[in-house]
């Protein structure tokens, strides 16, 4: 089989499993949306604060990826096994500090200046997704592992369907089923506690239960924390965490930002993030796929094949980019009639989303360069560059634009939504550019560097 074909297959298999969960999102938007324009409100400014600390934490978990493709490529199986266990101990870790995050978020609210009303179901939200963390990062180890071995396919049944059960579930408990009463848009956070946990259980049932993974010995008696191969991953985890933390925080606080323009402001703004977090997904998956083969050439010793396959997956997202963002721009107002019936949500956010397709061009581009620099353990300029531009320039020159004015382009005040698109889509252009130079160096052979 071609290594276009199986970067494609892979990647193929990883998404339909990430629309599955990005599809949790979006059906609570839309639930949300039905129920209140304060329920969409309140929605938005949770899965902000939910996923600021939920990606720092599932992209040090994600950053094993490589690490276990090139010990499968290198067919050490039973030290991929043992590298499991020891990530263990990083994921009980890292569990703790994202609940300890998420039960107190007010110096977020207060830091961003939400209004106070909008404070006591933003809290109730956000303990409730405090309790679904532990399963939802031990469900991401599993999904790592199966990325790394290049077999996704498991999870995706999973993703799938676990989205039968939090879709009518998510509905029934916001709304209320029968005589029982709906607990409103907080009923969306119990849906997906229950769905973690269950998609976690399935998962370890077939860690116990499946041939494919005999071979790595999983199920020995946990040792004690190695201290090396833990620095190791931590080396490679924490730059590559903060990195996707920096990164996807400059896109989710833009929300809390925008907060003080109104409910319709924040509510047109939660249908354009929506849109293009559902767009991100198909470069995520081929990032994920181009790495996992990547990395697994790169443990064989074959350097010409790790840059084919690091190559093959940006051409890919490059034109998936122009498919999705062509598609988004000429139904743009039809999508936005699908998540809102209020005629001024609607409006607002048709404009928004003509941002949104020239954002995911440039966002395409970026996150599988991201992924690939992983692959050759280049986690921390990409950290600074993201520092620098995403939040230097697409979240605070978004801010001072929208609030202040940009003082040094004699640009005045403009308090909208579009200009925190319009800074975050010239950051990301940047950060594409950049990244795609860094991959195109490091993935040289050492003969002709």
């Amino acid at each position: 089989m071609s290594e276009l074909r199986i970067i494609a297959g892979h990647a193929g298999t990883v998404l339909v499993g990430q629309l599955a969960v990005m599809s949790f999102s979006i059906a609570d938007t839309l639930i949300a949306g039905r129920y209140s324009p304060q329920a969409l409100a309140v929605l938005s400014l949770a899965s902000s604060i939910y996923i600021s600390i939920y990606v720092a934490l599932n992209g040090l978990m994600q950053a094993l990826l490589p690490a276990w493709a090139e010990l499968h490529g290198a067919g050490r199986h039973a030290e991929l096994g043992r590298s499991v266990r020891q990530a263990l101990y990083i994921a009980a870790v890292a569990s703790v500090l994202g609940i300890s995050g998420l039960w107190f978020p007010d110096i977020w609210l207060s830091w961003t200046e939400v209004p106070e009303a909008l404070w006591p179901d933003v809290r109730a939200y956000l303990r409730i997704l405090a309790l679904a963390l532990v399963p939802s990062l031990m469900f991401r180890m599993y999904s790592t592992l199966n990325q790394s071995l290049g077999l996704p396919r498991l999870v995706t049944w999973l993703q799938a369907g676990a989205l039968l059960v939090k879709v009518p579930l998510s509905y029934a408990l916001t709304f209320g089923v029968a005589d029982v009463a709906g607990m409103g848009v907080v009923g969306c956070a119990w849906a997906t506690l229950v769905v973690n946990l269950l998609m976690l259980l399935a998962g370890l049932w077939l860690l116990r239960t499946q041939d494919i993974y005999r071979p790595y010995v999983l199920w020995r008696r946990l040792e004690k924390p190695d201290w090396p191969v833990i620095r190791r991953f931590l080396a490679l985890g924490v730059p590559a965490g903060l990195s996707i933390m920096v990164e996807v925080t400059s896109f989710t606080l833009m929300a809390l930002f925008i907060a003080r323009l109104g409910a319709v402001a924040l509510a047109s703004h939660q249908i354009a993030a929506s849109l293009a977090a559902l767009l991100y997904m198909v470069p995520l998956a081929l990032g994920i796929a181009s790495s996992a083969r990547t990395g697994y050439w790169i443990g064989a010793g074959q350097a010409h094949k790790a840059r084919r396959a690091a190559g093959l997956g940006i051409a890919l997202a490059m034109g998936a980019a122009c498919l999705g963002a062509s598609l988004l721009f000429w139904g743009r107002e039809g999508v936005a009639k699908a998540f809102s019936n209020d005629a001024q949500v609607v409006q607002a956010a048709t404009l928004w989303l003509t941002w949104v397709a020239l954002y995911h061009m440039a966002d395409a581009v970026q996150a599988v360069c991201a992924f690939v620099l992983r692959c050759y353990r280049i986690t921390l300029r990409p950290l600074l560059i993201y520092t620098a531009l995403l939040w230097g320039v697409g979240l605070y020159g978004g801010y001072r634009w929208a609030y202040q004015g940009l003082d040094v382009l004699s640009w005045p005040m403009r308090a909208s939504v579009d200009t925190f698109w319009i800074t975050s889509t010239v950051a990301l252009a940047l950060v594409s550019v950049l990244f795609a130079a860094m991959v195109w160096r490091a993935s040289r052979p050492a003969s002709l560097r």
